[in-house]
């Protein structure tokens, strides 16, 4: 029977899953086969729980049990059904036969699982390997989403036999736990999703600099996408855009904070974009396992900066939020001057630093009513030559609605500070809301972390664009023109706390306590001296010449 399990068991379940591959290769790799077994399992157990539902009338009655082997058998027994397959791949968009699922797998490991003959039959990595491709040949939705999941890997072991025990400990370890549960039987439930992205937030931990590539803490998460949320009603539903997407995290946040503007966490149209396959897979897996459909996902692996993506003709979208690598090289070809995105600003970002391109591809596939959210380096504040004519073109058309500056080693990948930059379309005037947030946030063991409470105080001061004392100001096109078109936000925003005045008289009077005590103490040590007696001339002669030397300095 398979175990159900609270969100907390859950998560640390199926962490501990990798300790058999912990010590064969490192956090940035066992994530992908850890991730990827679980995704399957998923996939697999699914679809046993949809086939049962579809065959077996009584069903529900009896679910409480999680009889997966019965529903194995009962698919097995079925699985020439053609009515049955179609109405599986009509719901799922893929299959697994019934030698590939993940029950069935676990029962090779365990040595329960029989050939037609009646013979013992034993688990090959080739099995896990077909089963993979069952589902990536079935729906293009799937191509080549375990690619990464190398189970061949000389690292897994150094035979085909090594390797198929390193991945059945990975198997056995996760085989009873049942995750269909977890996901409520309407598949609304975001546990497992939650307990997903609590893995990738382990890996991330763990795989120190190299997480930069498919994490963004879940904290500064929020807070971009609540900044593109404040003041905005979407009952109708949304589209969101991230051109920089890693594991697909930030995008999903507004599945949980759509509410606070009204709309639908079913109603979500996501678009994103990543350049490293391995990252957009997870990004994939992870939509799946949070319930969005098929539909409402469009996903695409590719180089952001080279090629513009999506058109324009498609879609705008309402927010926009991005955490792109920090000042990236790229190849600033001339020829993107031409280019839509980078046309209105005359100039290029530098090779050398790709952070305004970043900004400058979002902020075109910005809606008019939208708002965009994005992370970068505190260099595009006051950086000059080609950065500083694309910052004081965006201030002239009242583009940057608001520079918040975070505090620093919030990033897994970094230690230096960063600043979120907020921008809109349809902005009534060219004001530009400072927020120095870099003071408030709690140190944990290995990096700095946001707390609810400073999350919530940059959101109030920034949709009530006043001023706070030592902490936010509202500044003003002119004095932003004074200052040269330079965002730095100390030129804005002074944090700087004046001592407290000297009490000159009560220094005085300090003094005066401090030297008559020290004159107290003197005085008892040149009594206790007195009391010491030697036979030996010369310790005395010595003694003698302290107490003298001591009674000197004592006021008459």
């Amino acid at each position: 029977m398979a175990e159900t399990l609270t969100k907390s068991e859950l998560e640390h379940a199926l962490f501990s899953a990798a300790d058999s591959l912990r010590s064969k290769m490192d956090a940035n790799e066992y994530k992908n086969y850890l991730l990827g077994i679980i995704f399957y399992k998923y996939l697999s157990d699914k679809l046993l729980y949809i086939a049962a539902e579809s065959l077996d009338p009584n069903f529900i009655d009896d679910r409480d049990d999680l009889p997966l082997d019965k529903w194995q058998k009962m698919y097995a027994e079925h699985s020439d059904d053609e009515d049955l397959l179609l109405d599986l791949k009509d719901t799922l968009m893929y299959l697994i036969s019934p030698e590939h699922t993940f029950t069935y797998i676990f029962s090779e490991i365990n040595g329960e699982a029989r050939t037609k003959d009646g013979n013992i039959k034993t688990f090959q990595i080739s099995d896990l390997a077909d089963a993979f491709n069952d589902i990536e040949s079935t729906s293009k939705d799937f191509d080549g989403l375990f690619k990464d999941v190398q189970l061949y890997s000389q690292k897994l072991g150094s035979n085909a036999q090594k390797q198929a025990d390193t991945i059945s400990e990975v198997i056995k370890s996760i085989g009873k736990i049942n995750l269909i549960e977890q996901d409520d039987q309407n598949y609304k439930n975001d546990t497992l999703g939650d307990a997903y992205e609590y893995l990738i937030r382990e890996f991330a931990s763990e795989s120190g600099k190299k997480a930069g590539e498919f994490y963004t803490p879940q904290q500064v998460s929020e807070l971009l996408t609540k900044l593109t949320l404040i003041g905005k009603k979407y009952p109708e539903g949304m589209t969101v855009y991230d051109p920089a997407m890693g594991s697909g995290s930030l995008l999903l946040n507004f599945k949980k904070f759509i509410k606070s503007a009204n709309g639908d966490p079913d109603r979500i149209i996501y678009y994103g974009q990543e350049i490293n396959i391995s990252t957009y897979n997870l990004a994939r897996m992870n939509m799946i396992l949070h319930g969005v459909e098929s539909g409402n996902q469009y996903l695409r692996q590719g180089d952001t900066l080279d090629e513009d993506w999506p058109p324009i003709s498609q879609t705008m979208f309402d927010a926009v939020v991005m955490n792109p690598p920090y000042s990236h090289k790229w190849s600033a070809n001339k020829g993107f001057l031409q280019d839509p995105r980078f046309s209105p600003y005359g100039v290029l970002a530098p090779k050398s630093k790709a952070d305004f391109a970043f900004l400058l591809h979002g902020f075109y596939h910005l809606k008019n009513t939208g708002t965009m959210a994005i992370v970068l380096p505190h260099g595009v504040l006051f950086r000059g030559a080609a950065e500083g004519k694309i910052r004081k073109k965006l201030l002239e058309n009242g583009s940057i609605d608001a520079v918040i500056g975070l505090p620093a080693n919030l990033f897994y990948n970094t230690s230096i500070p960063t600043v979120i930059l907020v921008l809109k379309k349809n902005k009534e005037n060219r004001d530009v809301m400072f927020i120095d947030a870099s003071k408030g946030f709690e140190k944990k063991k290995n990096q700095n972390e946001l707390r609810e409470e400073d999350i919530q105080k940059i959101l109030d001061t920034y949709e009530k664009r006043e001023d706070v004392e030592r902490y936010a100001h509202l500044a003003k096109y002119d004095e932003i023109e004074e200052n040269d078109f330079n965002l730095n936000i100390p030129r804005y925003v002074d944090t700087f706390v004046p001592e407290p005045p000297v009490d000159l008289k009560k220094v005085a009077s300090d003094l005066h306590d401090t030297d008559v005590e020290i004159e107290k103490n003197q005085r008892e040590l040149v009594g206790m001296l007195k009391e010491l007696t030697s036979d030996d001339s010369d310790v005395m002669e010595g003694l003698d010449a302290i107490i003298k030397e001591l009674e000197a300095g004592l006021h008459e």
